[in-house]
C-alpha cells in the first residue's frame, strides 16, 4: 500500500472489507467462532431471541 492510497484512506476512509464479489454481506469469522455463537444463541436463554419480551423491568409499567 502506497503513502497516497494510506493518506486518502485516512481522510476518506476505507472501503468496507465485508462484501464478496456478488455485493453480499460476508463476515471472515472462523467456522469454530460461527459455531460458539449459534451455539449460545441456542442453549443461553439471554441470548436468544426468540424469548425475548421487550422491555423488563420498572419502565413502562403503570403505578
Amino acid at each position: 500500500m502506497s503513502i497516497g492510497q494510506k493518506i486518502l484512506d485516512f481522510l476518506f476512509g476505507k472501503d468496507p472489507d465485508i462484501f464478496d464479489e456478488q455485493g453480499n454481506v460476508q463476515h471472515k469469522l472462523s467456522k469454530k467462532k460461527w459455531d460458539a455463537w449459534h451455539q449460545r444463541t441456542k442453549v443461553d436463554p439471554q441470548y436468544n431471541w426468540r424469548n425475548h419480551s421487550g422491555v423488563t423491568g420498572s419502565y413502562g409499567k403503570k403505578k
